[in-house]
């Protein structure tokens, strides 16, 4: 089979072309032929250092979209040419690639009308989203929420499943990108290039600040953020954890949420890994209904690959970029 494969730790410039035997399905494995495969942060920033559970050489690639081509002993409720797609194992072969392989309790089945790109669009970031708005901030119509990094694919499906909930949703972007979140139910979008957002926010809120934030940005940010939180307010940090210690203790009672996808793998049990199944299910069940948008920008070819993980390490990308192998 056709993959893209990372040799050592580095860039995804280094990233080449190669054949490798298709894989056969262990003991509850499934082998999917990978129609689509959605690229996200953790492809770059992960390659840059290596894991050390990779054997080398390692093909990247986390959200796979395609049909069940074989199945391993167990594996009894996903015949061959079922269509699936699932978040995969980080420490595992992922799906830049024609054929990976998956844990069946991951896999959520595709409805007929979806395209294989826009359900390779929705597992990493939709997921990560849903499970900050919905599963753990509880977001609900009395609610104000922050969304920084609103243009991006977490921050764009936090923005989307904030406002179906009814929340006030501000966004952070930059300014042309304004129209893109307002599109998507941002009431309010804040130039975090040209504006103090804290004063913005709390311009806006009339001082009152935010029930929630869903921060995409950094560990500082999410700090910062603290400040803007009522008593009783949660943080769901995706991409770093805040430091509690920038807010006395026993007085706004923050609440800190960390998303981590992987760790449905490495530290969760079936039910954390079904979850991801069930989560991504739901979210299908949105697009079909046109609830959601996928946000799917730009599908990319094999070779295109490496330059579509560069362009998103430039923190720039709206949306979200998926390879096409259909």
């Amino acid at each position: 089979m056709r993959a893209l494969l990372l040799d050592a730790p580095g860039s995804p410039s280094t990233l080449r072309h190669a054949e490798l035997p298709v894989p056969e399905p262990g003991p509850g494995q499934v082998r999917v032929r990978v129609e689509a495969c959605g690229l996200n942060p953790v492809d770059y920033q992960v390659a840059g250092g290596g894991h050390p559970d990779w054997s080398w050489p390692h093909v990247l690639g986390l959200d796979v979209a395609g049909t069940v081509d074989a199945v391993g002993a167990g594996v009894t409720e996903l015949p061959p040419g079922q269509r699936v797609a699932y978040h995969g194992d980080l420490r595992a072969p992922g799906g830049f690639a024609e054929y990976a392989l998956a844990d069946a309790t991951t896999l959520a089945r595709v409805p007929d009308a979806l395209e294989p790109v826009v359900a390779a669009a929705l597992p990493c970031a939709g997921v990560t989203a849903h499970q900050a708005v919905v599963r753990r901030l509880r977001v609900a119509a009395e609610h104000t929420v922050l969304v920084t990094g609103g243009a991006g694919g977490v921050g764009g499906y936090a923005v989307q499943l904030a406002a179906l909930a009814g929340a006030r949703v501000i966004a952070t972007a930059s300014a042309g990108n304004a129209e893109h979140l307002r599109k998507l139910g941002a009431d309010e979008v804040v130039d975090y290039r040209a504006e103090d957002v804290h004063a913005r926010v709390r311009e806006l809120t009339e001082g009152r600040g935010v029930d929630a934030i869903v921060d995409t940005v950094g560990p500082d940010s999410a700090t910062a953020g603290l400040a803007l939180l009522v008593h009783g307010g949660g943080v769901a940090a995706v991409a770093g954890r805040p430091d509690l210690t920038a807010v006395a203790p026993f007085g706004i009672a923050p609440s800190v949420h960390e998303i981590a996808l992987g760790a449905a793998y490495s530290h969760g049990d079936e039910r954390a890994r079904a979850a991801l199944s069930s989560t991504l299910t739901e979210l299908f069940a949105l697009v079909g209904d046109g609830r959601l948008d996928p946000m799917v920008a730009r599908t990319l070819t094999l070779d295109e690959v490496p330059a579509g993980l560069t362009e998103l390490a430039g923190r720039h990308v709206r949306g979200k970029l998926v390879l096409s192998l259909g």
